[in-house]
């Protein structure tokens, strides 16, 4: 069942309310310009940095050996990252000799949904309706049913546990005859489930405490049941489930599961630095280095990087526009607000607002870029302005006009520069 909720805003409290957004639309409007400056910069240093990298980056062609030329040098190589370290989850004694092991936990939890639909009411009062709906899922962490707004489903949340998420790295992972650095090791995320050998002791004190758990929260307590029965414990492959089924949850319910980093043929691009490596450092003070997994050549692993600084420039671009427009919006909503004793008329009125908003907002956005062009590529930048200037002498100001005249000159005088 829905429950709804209905909250009326009187005139006076949304103009004033719509005076106090210009404030934050100036923070909006500031910030996106902003960060579409620092996004053209960013795209440039990155760019050059690749450009760099990619042409200093010679091919380690025998990791299995050290080579003591390459020191200091830029390289890109491929071989097995293994580990002789021993991993252990202190709170499961479950160990494993990996890159690195993971512990994800999740709770079965009655989750609140907020639909709102607002309506303009004459004499410039604002109607809002609140739909809330609920239903089960999976999260991360637990849900405070306190704060719900429907009274039937207040405080019907509660866990059998709460239980830490946990990652561990190996500290020392070799790459054939040199060792991976911390950051490097990081880079190494493709898991596969860990299997469980819980002991029987830990099995029974989980089973204890969450039977407990329960009872206290369902008012049930049957003294004949036995731990050693693990009615409220069941592991299945990496998954250990703290619940009476597991194939039919109930609120409450944890699953935890165990994952790991296993040893692979891994390729590195990066600086040689005695038995280990270090990060590339381009001459704009930009730094690289690149662990991806499976055998990949130099112009692979450029060719991705470069796509990925494109992507990342394109959506940096989207967000900030949007930011200015959301920031001009903000700014002049208070002429929309102002004629809301009139709903529509505001209406019309909001859509020309924010229809002119978009407009500037798009063109401020492509001004910022062009001048971040041409700040961060004056060269390019000026022969961009230049040739546009040209364009539009021809096309706009006659100088098509004046290019067959002086072609036609030409013609009459060959002699003529």
């Amino acid at each position: 069942m829905a429950y709804t909720e209905k909250k009326t805003t009187g005139y006076g409290t949304r103009v004033g309310r719509s005076f106090k957004g210009i404030l934050g639309g100036i923070i909006l409007f500031i910030g996106g310009t902003v960060l579409l400056w620092w996004n053209e910069g960013r795209a440039v240093r990155t760019a050059d940095m690749l450009e760099e990298a990619q042409k200093a980056c010679v091919v380690m062609e025998n990791p299995s050996k050290k080579d003591a030329s390459l020191d200091g040098e830029l390289t890109c190589g491929t071989a097995m990252a293994t580990t002789e370290d021993s991993l252990v989850d202190k709170d499961f004694g479950i160990g494993a000799n990996a890159i690195s092991m993971k512990r994800d936990v999740e709770y079965y939890q009655w989750v609140e949904h907020e639909n709102k639909k607002t309506e303009d009411k004459l004499g410039g009062k604002e109607e809002v309706t609140y739909v809330y709906t609920y239903d089960t899922q999976w999260v991360s962490s637990p849900v405070n049913s306190k704060d719900f707004h429907d009274p039937d489903y207040q405080g019907k949340n509660f866990t059998l546990t709460t239980i830490e998420p946990d990652q561990q790295w190996a500290e020392n992972v070799t790459f054939g005859a040199y060792r991976l650095n911390e950051s490097l090791i990081r880079s190494m995320t493709v898991s596969e489930p860990l299997e469980l050998d819980l002991s029987n002791e830990l099995l029974g004190q989980l089973n204890k405490t969450t039977r407990e758990a329960y009872q206290r929260f369902n008012g049930k307590v049957d003294i004949t049941e036995n731990d050693s029965d693990l009615k409220y414990i069941h592991v299945n492959g990496n998954e250990l489930y703290l619940g009476v089924n597991a194939a039919a949850p109930q609120v409450g319910d944890v699953r935890v599961t165990f994952e790991k980093v296993m040893p692979a043929k891994v390729t590195v691009v990066s600086v040689v630095d005695g038995d280990s490596f270090k990060p590339f450092k381009a001459s704009n003070g930009e730094r690289f280095e690149k662990l991806v997994t499976g055998k990949k050549s130099i112009d692979e692993i450029f060719d991705g990087e470069k796509s990925v600084n494109t992507i990342l420039t394109w959506l940096f671009r989207l967000l900030g526009t949007l930011l200015v427009i959301g920031g001009l919006k903000a700014m002049f909503g208070f002429i929309e607000a102002i004629l809301k004793v009139v709903p529509f008329l505001a209406n019309i009125v909001g859509w020309g607002v924010g229809l002119v908003c978009t407009i500037v907002g798009i063109v401020w956005s492509l001004i910022v870029i062009a001048i971040a062009w041409l700040f961060y590529r004056p060269v390019l930048g000026i022969t961009l302005l230049v040739i546009a200037g040209l364009l539009v002498w021809i096309f706009a100001f006659g100088g098509k006009n004046k290019i067959k005249e002086l072609a036609s000159k030409k013609k009459e005088d060959p002699t003529q520069a």
